[in-house]
């Protein structure tokens, strides 16, 4: 692919731009996210059992911008200037705007994230979503929901955003899946439109 191209998906949107941010300024981005956010590793509920989420994660946007998946309720923790500066930039690409960001650090291959859908009530019918990648490229799969043998996968490099719109949510699944393969970390931010917070 080119460094932004549009990609033919039946029953999405997609939008791929490799350069969204220089090799200076990705490196700064991502030491400063990594120092200064506040990682943390939550616990989910699996067939009545705890197991800690396989990446470390931090959510961040405007006052009253609570968000739940997975079961958990997630209060905002403030925008820090990194996120804002990524926010505008990621705002201009996308042509939407955004009130808040899930953070996501993948520590190695063994980190990874299962197949969903970013379909929460409180982000509307058809989301903007923008996934920005700092760090080491991960394979990024989707998998159409009813048409189980259309499949797309793509390399998420540093310093890349992928825009998802118009009914992707709703059609499509995707992951980070688990490699054995050695690999370095990677933070990713999926910057959202809140449209109806969670009570």
């Amino acid at each position: 692919m080119d460094a932004s191209d549009d990609i033919r998906l039946r029953d999405g949107e997609l939008a791929w731009h490799g350069d969204a941010f220089t090799p200076a300024e990705s490196s700064a981005l991502f030491a400063e996210l990594r120092e200064t956010l506040p990682w943390h590793q939550e616990q989910l509920l699996i067939f009545g059992r705890e197991r800690p989420v396989p990446r470390l994660v931090s959510w961040h946007g405007d006052p009253g911008a609570r968000y739940a998946y997975s079961g958990v309720l997630h209060e905002p923790v403030p925008w820090t200037p990194a996120l804002t500066q990524v926010r505008e930039r990621v705002q201009q690409l996308a042509g939407g705007r955004f009130n808040s960001v899930l953070a996501n650090l993948y520590r190695d291959g063994r980190d990874g994230m299962g197949w969903h859908s970013d379909d929460e009530p409180e982000l509307g019918r058809e989301p903007l979503i923008a996934s920005v990648s700092f760090g080491a490229t991960r394979r990024f799969r989707l998998r159409h929901r009813r048409a189980k043998s259309l499949t797309h996968a793509l390399d998420l490099t540093d310093g890349s955003v992928l825009v998802m719109a118009g009914p992707t949510q709703h059609h499509w699944q995707h992951s980070i899946t688990k490699t054995a393969r050695p690999v370095g970390p990677r933070i990713n931010l999926t910057y959202r439109l809140i449209k109806r917070a969670t009570p």
